[in-house]
């Protein structure tokens, strides 16, 4: 676990979201829209943003192609989560990740729990690793990107937040912390 310094510096990432739905448009991604506002006032950089179809393939082949690009740090999916046939984010993405991050799910559930009770269960919101790149997946519906992101998501990607966030790790060396086990704080900057 990286320990934040007490002068740790926001560092803006790179960020791709993907609106996983049959039936939106960019006209209509209520929950993209949503996302996108929220990492841009955070300081974050908007760096992709697209509609893929529910289907398994379709969404593997677009998260697969930016892991592959050192240029993004963090990809945000909204959609797909739930239990009807067509919703197959986690099973499209699980395959790929390095790690999980049981927590962000188990976390989800748990702040959900207070505004839509046992229907929580429902939800398979799942993160995971790979290839150096923070993935996020939440369900479709505006509240739940808002609360995903406001609650969880927008902490961890902040490279001030302590004791511990993702930031450091998803940023190139010569950023994140010049090989010390620590975030950027204003000394690094100073060297760089």
């Amino acid at each position: 676990m990286s320990h934040v310094p007490v002068d740790a510096l926001f560092i803006p990432l790179s960020i791709a979201v993907l609106t996983v739905s049959d039936t939106r448009g960019l006209d209509e991604d209520g929950s993209g829209d949503l996302l996108v506002k929220h990492l841009s006032e955070s300081g974050h950089i908007l760096v992709q943003r697209r509609i893929v179809p529910d289907d398994i393939y379709q969404v593997r082949a677009v998260v697969s192609e930016w892991i592959a690009c050192p240029d993004i740090h963090a990809i945000l999916v909204n959609g797909g989560t739930g239990f009807t046939p067509r919703d197959t984010t986690p099973e499209a993405l699980t395959p790929l990740f390095d790690k999980a991050v049981e927590g962000y799910g188990e976390l989800f559930r748990h702040l959900s729990l207070q505004t839509i009770g046992t229907a929580t269960i429902q939800s398979r919101a799942v993160a995971g690793v790979a290839n150096q790149t923070l993935i996020f997946a939440m369900p479709g519906s505006p509240k739940a990107c808002a609360m995903a992101w406001d609650k969880i998501i927008s902490l961890q990607l902040d490279s001030r937040t302590r004791p511990c966030n993702f930031a450091a790790m998803v940023l190139p060396a010569e950023i994140a912390c010049s090989g010390r086990d620590t975030a950027i704080s204003t000394h690094d900057v100073e060297r760089l």
